[in-house]
């Protein structure tokens, strides 16, 4: 059954054309798939998100914001995995090598339509389910012979398709006139955070945890782009990394959010074929359905956001990535996905993504990027010390890199290097891959002789390690298109009303809105007043010192008409101007959802607007304040 946005969605694309929300980049030349233009009501929303969103992490979170480069050289997408696994699986249309589908988002369709299909056994609803929910995360081989079972063909001929081959979706951009340095339009600004992390950690002192922010514009070649701004091959990124010491992920704000109902979509409950339930936070971290305080506690905060920006609660789900699709070096993942006319929509990815990214830069740029911890009061510990002897005769056998080697061992970790000499001793040998150059590795076979340590009792006044991250990644523009869909509502006909028309409305949230308040002569006549002008000029300088935006509209068309216009901009305030205005200073405010209408002075029209648009006060207290005035339009 289709849901309620898939019902407007016509309406609501035209609106969003007709009005300039968005329309696709390069249009006036035929346009390019997956590139959109923000027209200037999109733009202003856009920025409005983005300015809520820096408030409520950014200031209340007391986060570091950075800037970062989009263009990347490779040597810093090569070690943080993207060069080599930053891959979709694409399949073509065997007879048309020019039409070709991403073929994760292909299965889900081909699942969706299959579970409806009427008279579905059981059995059959929870295979279904299940593939559609494991889609994005089989491997090649796997989604190849769930291919050749379901025997899924190209949607538009029914032709047979190739078998998946990976593709990788950055944008290569060479450096420079001779166009030697190679280097990418960043796939994420998530990276730029982790090759400023040392830097950032000075600033705040040497002391763990912290975050740091960053948004900006993100790039990534997507096979088929298609469902407007929700699968963009530009498009914008809102990205935190919180550094934490990985035995420590508690926290004491986590208390405040612990009671917030959320509707969590767990891997187990995703693998059953069952749905989605509904629990505080608190409960699904003490119960291990989420993996600590941290994570929880960015996950609770995400859905405070969304749902104070306009996305409705009841379309708001948490999902849990199956085992299947987690990153290897992954603790606990989700995905706040948001329903949309295209089903559930992932628009924010909350991840515990452990000391993968740190470890992996510190590696390859060569750089100490490990924080010591002070002790408040030093222990005596107990080491392992590899012996003078030993290490010659591992020179001896290493011979040109033998002095690498041996720097090497005496740099692993106690636990790594007690397994070394445990299999060294067990098997009469053991091999590792080390790193004797520049991208040059060498297999070294240790025997026990070279690895006889003795144990030393040493003081230790600091702790090494490398900082955990967890990561709450937003897409704003997805986010951006749901609150979109779930603002937009059709006003019932009133049956009194002249213009007998279809009335859209966006019911954006005042503090999103991309306009505040429109002014409205109430015709022509008042218009053309030197009064008019006077008051309309205090009003639009009130509000913008407020940093407010209002529009003028002095057309002429009727009262109604340009209520109606004004409304399916999602202006959440009318301000009207009429012949008692022209003598008492007073004006007309009008409320879009409820219609209704109070008087009150000019001069105090920008204040209120602002308590209003702030949320420091309620459109009913404002009625309470001031007389209502009888709406006469809709």
């Amino acid at each position: 059954m289709a849901n309620i946005f898939e019902r407007n969605r016509a309406e609501l694309e035209d609106l969003c054309k007709r009005r300039f929300f968005f329309r696709q980049g390069s249009e006036i030349y035929g346009g390019v798939s997956g590139f959109y233009t923000y027209g200037p009501p999109g733009c202003a929303l856009k920025t409005n998100i983005i300015n809520l969103w820096r408030r409520h992490f950014i200031i209340e979170e007391r986060l570091m914001e950075i800037e970062d480069t989009n263009i990347m050289p490779h040597p810093v997408l090569k070690a943080s995995g993207h060069v080599d696994r930053f891959s979709d699986f694409l399949v073509r249309d065997v007879s048309d090598d020019k039409k070709f589908y991403r073929a994760d988002k292909l299965l889900e369709d081909v699942m969706e339509d299959k579970l409806k299909e009427k008279g579905l056994a059981a059995e059959k609803v929870k295979e279904y389910t299940l593939v559609r929910n494991q889609a994005d995360a089989y491997s090649q081989e796997e989604i190849s012979e769930i291919f050749r079972k379901y025997d899924i063909r190209a949607p538009e001929s029914g032709n047979k398709l190739t078998e998946p081959e990976p593709f990788n979706l950055m944008f290569p951009t060479p450096i420079g006139p001779s166009g030697l340095i190679p280097g990418y339009l960043r796939p994420e600004t998530a990276q730029g955070i982790f090759l400023n992390y040392k830097f950032c950690l000075e600033q705040n002192q040497n002391r763990l945890p912290f975050g740091v922010a960053q948004v900006g514009k993100s790039f990534r070649n997507e096979i088929a782009p298609r469902q407007g701004l929700t699968r963009q091959r530009e498009f914008t990124q809102a990205e935190i990394e919180w550094f934490v010491k990985p035995t420590a992920k508690q926290l004491k704000k986590f208390e405040a959010v612990s009671s917030e109902q959320m509707m969590l979509f767990s891997s187990d409950l995703q693998l059953a074929g069952k749905s989605a339930e509904t629990i505080t936070i608190g409960e699904a971290v003490k119960s291990g359905m989420v993996n600590n305080e941290t994570l929880g506690y960015f996950m609770a905060r995400t859905g405070l956001f969304l749902t104070s920006i306009g996305v409705k609660p009841e379309h708001l789900r948490f999902r849990q990535h199956l085992p299947t699709e987690m990153a290897h070096y992954a603790c606990d993942c989700w995905d706040a996905e948001i329903e949309t006319c295209y089903g559930w929509l992932e628009c924010v990815g909350i991840a515990d993504r452990s000391c993968f990214d740190l470890n992996a830069h510190a590696k390859a740029a060569k750089v100490d990027l490990a924080f010591r911890e002070k002790l408040d009061q030093p222990i005596e510990m107990e080491v392992l010390r590899l012996k003078k002897d030993a290490g010659v005769a591992m020179m001896k056998a290493f011979k040109k890199s033998g002095r690498v080697v041996k720097e090497w061992v005496e740099k692993l970790p106690q636990e790594e290097l007690k397994a070394l000499i445990d299999e060294a001793t067990k098997d009469g040998k053991a091999v590792r891959t080390v790193e004797v150059a520049d991208d040059q590795t060498e297999e070294c076979t240790f025997l026990p002789e070279h690895l006889v340590c003795e144990t030393k009792k040493e003081k230790q006044s600091t702790v090494q390690f490398t900082p955990g991250v967890v990561e709450p990644s937003f897409g704003i523009d997805r986010i951006l298109f749901s609150v979109l869909e779930h603002s937009f509502y059709v006003r019932p006909k009133d049956e009194s009303d002249e213009e007998k028309q279809q009335k859209n409305v966006l019911r954006f949230s005042p503090n999103i809105a991309p306009y505040k308040m429109t002014i409205l002569p109430q015709d022509q006549r008042v218009q053309r007043t030197d009064k008019y002008a006077e008051l309309m000029q205090l009003m639009q300088s009130g509000a913008a010192l407020c940093g407010h935006t209002c529009t003028v509209d002095d057309s002429s068309a009727t009262l109604g008409k340009r209520y109606a216009r004004n409304d399916e901009v999602g202006i959440p305030f009318a301000c009207t101007v009429d012949f008692t205005s022209l003598e008492d200073s007073t004006v007309t405010l009008r409320e879009r959802d409820s219609t209704e209408q109070i008087r009150l002075p000019a001069a105090e029209v920008a204040a209120l607007l602002d308590q209003l648009c702030l949320r420091r006060t309620t459109w009913k207290d404002a009625q309470a304040r001031y007389p209502a005035r009888s709406a006469g339009y809709p």
